[in-house]
């Protein structure tokens, strides 16, 4: 029988609300684990979606930053659970990932083994959101490692991830995360939840990490690009671009784009329209 959870007294510093257990078994529905699912689950907590995760014999690399969260889980998880403390913002997490075997099913002969399928999960802190979803998208520019991300985010964040060009919550993280991924809205939970309550309701999201939806001819542009875009989107395109790009005007008219737009109805195409013009324009000439 697990062991029950120690009292814990939920920190603000960390940002801390505790999923119920139903919602938990709701979540790890949705998660849908298969045979050969390797898990990094980011701030486990007490355990409300490590647990269960961790029944159906899936390795579970646990990252939490909460030492005293840590030493309570410790007793309570089974081997196929590895936990971590430390910021899943510093630690270089793909080492211990790599390391781990997928459960192999009864069913199998002892040579055939699942093809690994490394996942990411975790009821993100709402301080830390941004920073934790900027830092996946990088480890997937430079990994190429995972497959997709289950996450508990306020439902603001949910609305900027999935926002379209023209709208208000378009804009720097969501155009990031809908360049090299595709999201789908999973589940919306209210205040009641959690422990304690939130003042804000929460969605669950799934991140399908893929190729770039967009051809990027220059990824740090293209990052640098929509940061000089967005800083200022309520001033015209042209005059946006005109602090990155000192020939915006004939950059703009290189690609077509109409300077007296706002950064904000840019579609995807265009924003890589933009970065591959820019980059030409950079490039040294070849002798």
């Amino acid at each position: 029988m697990t062991a029950r959870a120690p009292r814990h007294r939920p920190r603000k510093r960390f940002a801390q609300h505790f999923l119920a257990p139903a919602w938990a078994r709701r979540v790890v529905a949705a998660i849908d684990r298969q045979p050969g699912d390797v898990f990094l689950e980011i701030g486990p907590g007490q355990g409300a979606i490590t647990l269960p995760l961790a029944a159906t014999g899936s390795p579970v690399l646990a990252v939490e930053v909460d030492r005293d969260l840590v030493a309570g889980l410790v007793p309570r998880v089974p081997p196929n659970v590895t936990l971590v403390s430390g910021d899943a913002l510093t630690i270089d997490v793909i080492p211990y990932l790599t390391g781990l075997e997928p459960q192999r099913p009864p069913d199998r002969s002892a040579g055939l083994q699942p093809t690994r399928r490394f996942r990411i999960v975790g009821n993100l802190p709402y301080n830390l959101t941004t920073p934790i979803l900027f830092r996946m998208i990088e480890w997937h520019r430079r990994h190429a490692l995972f497959a997709d991300a289950t996450l508990m985010v306020q439902r603001e964040v949910a609305d900027r991830l999935t926002a379209r060009a023209g709208t208000r919550e378009y804009g720097v993280l969501g155009i990031s995360a809908q360049v090299h991924t595709t999201i789908r809205r999973l589940l919306d939970l209210p205040p009641g939840a959690f422990s304690p309550q939130p003042k804000v309701r929460s969605s669950v999201i799934k991140m399908t990490f893929g190729p770039p939806n967009v051809r990027l001819a220059d990824e740090t542009i293209f990052d640098a690009l929509i940061r000089a875009l967005f800083s200022q989107r309520r001033k015209t395109l042209l005059n946006a671009l005109k602090p990155f790009d000192p020939q915006a005007a004939a950059t703009l008219a290189s690609v077509d784009l109409d300077g007296r737009r706002r950064p904000e109805t840019l579609q995807l195409a265009e924003i890589a329209g933009l970065v591959a013009a820019i980059a030409a324009a950079r490039r040294p000439p070849v002798l």
